[in-house]
């Protein structure tokens, strides 16, 4: 009998997808992104980067299905620390609704 290994899916391959968007559509933005496609793993902080790279055309239609994982979060919050903006200030520079500022300070940092 053998046995049958299941990989477990950790979530979408964004180099993949980046590197085949990127070779399609826009292979002039391929030198500012690759520092980031050199990385052994992306974090979602450099997916972010890369899709404010290729798609700087201001705030999207598909900016309120954003998630973010606990890595990411702290990293947003430690910027916060770190240049000493208050929530309102944080919020407009990632984008995001100054009420899941707050709900993050709420839930990891209390």
């Amino acid at each position: 009998m053998d046995k049958q290994v299941q990989t477990v899916n950790t979530g979408p391959n964004y180099k993949r997808i980046y590197h085949d968007f990127i070779e399609s559509k826009c292979p002039d933005k391929l030198e500012y992104i690759k520092c980031y496609m050199s990385k052994e793993s992306m974090s979602l902080s450099d997916v972010l980067k890369i899709n404010n790279i290729i798609f700087f055309d201001g705030v999207s239609e598909n900016q309120k299905f954003k998630s973010y994982d606990k890595q990411t979060i702290f990293e947003i919050l430690e910027y916060q620390k770190k240049y000493k903006l208050n929530n309102s200030q944080l919020a407009k520079h990632f984008k995001l609704s100054r009420n899941t500022v707050t709900k993050w300070k709420r839930i990891f940092l209390v």
